[in-house]
């Protein structure tokens, strides 16, 4: 706590803002939309690596948080003050670092995926920064940050070598993509079944359990995906590049619309958590399959151009 009293210190409006927009780099949107385009532009194999780096990274923060159920700083010592503006994104559990691990997983995937020395300067960068930015902000202390940094770089560090010889052997790709699926559904079973303490927050139980369904229909969505990839769409990720930003932005904009639109559609015969598995899965499945079927077109314009 000293160091984050250190950090509080030295706060100032122009700053509170600065750290307001680096964290954001480790919400789902940004990792979301990060993974998407690679995946449509860069490589279908790096996409899957940074997915599955980030699902996997995810379900093992969601654990670690519910297994030990430490609270936000400013709970454990009432003097102490968030930036407010944090508040609404620092939802469950404070150990491990959610937005640490985002960050860090996908800008590991990133230096390891690329040669190219300003995207790794700018990958290493954010993730200094964007965990810099959770303890300004008070959301973490060292030890939720510290932890969650090295989980991160541990799991892509791992996953890089089965990613790679993926390509020569396809059945790696399934078989990591089916170990996430039984992992998520370890996780949803330990949410279920385990017998959490009386005087367990509601509200963080609640956010862990949201985030097992969420990862179940995200997992589930990509193996749904990379099926019919396989078996019938086959598709390109090559385009030329004004082809490609038209690309990401339409795709980009209907997956958040589907997003959107897809909660009040499903909650209206689904109960909340059923329905966040089956409006993932669906969002993945769109992502990972549906807007794939217009690449082709995407890329005859291109050339037709």
């Amino acid at each position: 706590m000293e160091f984050l009293y250190l950090l509080e210190g030295i706060r100032t409006p122009i700053l509170n803002n600065i750290m307001s927009l680096l964290t954001y780099c480790g919400d789902e949107i940004f990792f979301m939309a990060l993974a998407i385009t690679v995946f449509w532009c860069v490589s279908k194999r790096d996409g899957y690596y940074i997915l599955l780096t980030g699902f996997l990274g995810t379900i093992g923060n969601q654990f670690l948080k519910l297994w030990f159920r430490i609270p936000r700083p400013w709970v454990l010592d009432p003097d102490f003050t968030i930036v407010e503006s944090a508040r609404a994104g620092a939802t469950g559990y404070s150990f491990p670092s959610g937005h640490t691990q985002n960050i860090v997983g996908t800008m590991a995937c990133v230096t390891l995926m690329t040669k190219n020395v300003r995207i790794r300067v700018a990958a290493i960068l954010l993730m200094l920064l964007v965990p810099f930015s959770r303890m300004y902000l008070g959301c973490h202390t060292p030890l939720d940050v510290g932890v969650s940094f090295l989980f991160a770089l541990a799991l892509a560090a791992l996953l890089r070598p089965a990613i790679l010889s993926s390509g020569k052997k396809p059945r790696l790709l399934w078989g990591l993509l089916f170990l996430s699926l039984l992992i998520s559904m370890l996780y949803l079973s330990f949410i279920t079944f385990y017998r959490f303490p009386a005087d367990i927050d509601t509200g963080n139980l609640a956010s862990g359990t949201k985030n097992a369904y969420t990862l179940l229909g995200c997992v589930a969505g990509l193996i749904a995906a990379k099926a019919l990839d396989d078996r019938w769409i086959h598709f390109q990720v090559k385009a030329v590049w004004w082809a490609q930003i038209c690309k990401v932005t339409l795709g980009l904009l209907l997956t958040m619309a589907l997003r959107a639109g897809l909660k009040p559609l499903l909650l209206s015969f689904l109960p909340e958590y059923p329905a966040t598995a089956v409006r993932y899965f669906l969002m993945v499945l769109f992502a990972g399959a549906v807007w794939p079927m217009t690449f082709s077109r995407f890329a005859k314009l291109g050339r037709n151009g």
